[in-house]
């Protein structure tokens, strides 16, 4: 094992019908091989989307942690094997973003960049990428990480408008465009939201709320219990930034030089009785899910060194902690938000864990109840002997182990930087807390999920 320095900081509508789904093949991938360490890692604040825009296009943002991340290393940025990034919807000018970045960061002509889409775990896709090519001694030092600026989703041309622009295009006289032009409709003026329906799922016509609805009607989770949730997840966040306990974030700056410092979506004055005002945005009228349980549109870009044991000492590089092991698990895509329990179950099983023996957990919260949901399923015997294989339920998790910095519904849920934040935040968690091992898990739209054990290296 390397040694260790001590880290320096240089539709449908939803259906009331319960539904099962049924267990699925996992993808299993024990850590084998060469030990994979984490060796730093940086993000930006995450920014909520406010209705146009934003200031930073997706590779702004990525550039912004890395940046200070690479400029407190002890190794030039040539010195990477391969940079690999999660995003899932890059800008027109993004074409496989990573490799924008990389350029831009001076990593130079020769070193190899990826991106990789797995919708809300392209984040922490990129890092089990990295990790494989580290364990099998493909690489040695990999720069990998997520990001994502929604509020800079494409608002794309229906077909008719598409068609009416080819037919346009074509026509080379006078006579002719006008022609056209009077075959000009109204609907084809209509725009796709490329964020909502990218948030819907294709196959099952469902919206990722929607989804969240039916947990909620399988599970018995009431509107009071999802905004208490909610309101904690604030309250966790602003403990942490009033206590500077996420000193992973660095400080954005515009052009005009105008300074973001740090996440921008937390309300410090929220309460069950302002969120009980708030009407439910997926099953209306009768659903559960709004904006104030739900984790928020969002830009962000988290990014990570990963390193092997060569790596470590021939760079004499500090050590955050190192992947133990990592999961991904499909399921019914109407039932989504539970993929944590799907992706975290064969990772206590292999490595003969139970739910108390993970010293802390980050799982993303994509809606307060999709997290419920996967609480309640873990005690729920049935669902673990039924969906999960196993001989009875795993037990209660305790939530002080929990998120217990904020998650999604307060930080704000980037979709293809989520998976990146969770891990590179778990193990600070680790590391304050003097704790050794924790999971790190999310939901995956179209129902998958997604997990990663870390160990604190002492």
């Amino acid at each position: 094992m390397a040694q260790v320095k001590k880290k320096t900081t240089a539709k449908k509508t939803t259906s009331k019908k319960k539904t099962t789904s049924t267990p699925r093949r996992t993808t299993t991938r024990p850590a084998k091989g060469r030990e994979v360490f984490i060796v730093d890692g940086s993000r930006t604040p995450f920014l909520k989307a406010r209705g146009k825009p934003g200031t930073f296009t997706a590779a702004d943002l990525a550039l912004g942690c890395a940046r200070p991340l690479l400029a407190r290393q002890s190794f030039e940025p040539d010195a990477f094997d391969e940079v690999i990034v999660g995003c899932v919807m890059p800008g027109p000018n993004e074409a496989n973003i990573a490799r924008v970045i990389a350029l831009r960061l001076g990593c130079g002509q020769a070193v190899p960049a990826w991106t990789v889409q797995r919708n809300c775990a392209s984040g922490l896709q990129a890092l089990d990428s990295a990790a494989k090519d580290i364990a099998t001694g493909r690489a040695d030092l990999v720069l990998a990480g997520g990001v994502e600026s929604m509020s800079h989703a494409p608002v794309l041309l229906n077909d008719h408008m598409v068609a009416w622009l080819a037919d346009l295009n074509k026509a080379r006289t006078f006579p002719q465009k006008l022609a056209v032009f009077a075959k000009l409709r109204g609907k084809y003026l209509k725009p796709i939201i490329g964020l909502l329906r990218g948030l819907t799922d294709p196959v099952v016509g469902l919206s990722m709320g929607q989804t969240a609805e039916n947990l909620a009607y399988r599970f018995n989770i009431d509107r009071t219990t999802m905004d208490a949730y909610a309101v904690r997840s604030h309250e966790r966040l602003a403990h942490a930034q009033d206590n500077n306990l996420l000193d992973e974030v660095e400080p954005l700056y515009d052009i005009a030089g105008k300074s973001y410092l740090a996440d921008d979506g937390v309300r410090r004055d929220s309460s069950v009785e302002k969120l009980a005002k708030l009407r439910p945005v997926f099953d209306k009228p009768f659903g559960s899910v709004t904006a104030g349980n739900s984790a928020q549109v969002t830009d962000g870009a988290a990014m990570l060194v990963l390193a092997s044991d060569k790596a470590v000492q021939e760079h004499g590089l500090p050590v955050l902690g190192r992947i133990v092991d990592s999961e991904w698990a499909g399921l019914d895509p109407a039932q989504m938000g539970l993929g944590p329990v799907h992706a975290s179950t064969p990772i206590l099983k292999r490595n003969k864990l139970k739910l108390d023996d993970v010293d802390f957990w980050e799982i993303n919260e994509a809606f307060a109840t999709q997290v419920l949901a996967c609480m309640a399923a873990w005690q729920d015997s049935d669902y673990c002997k039924n969906e999960l294989g196993l001989s009875a339920s795993l037990g209660e998790l305790d939530q002080e182990r929990l998120n217990v910095d904020g998650g999604g519904v307060s930080i704000g849920h980037p979709v293809g930087a989520s998976g990146a934040r969770i891990v590179l935040h778990l193990l600070h968690v680790l590391e304050r807390q003097k704790a050794k091992q924790g999971i790190a898990t999310l939901c995956i739209g179209g129902g998958q999920g997604g997990a990663m054990l870390v160990e604190r290296i002492d």
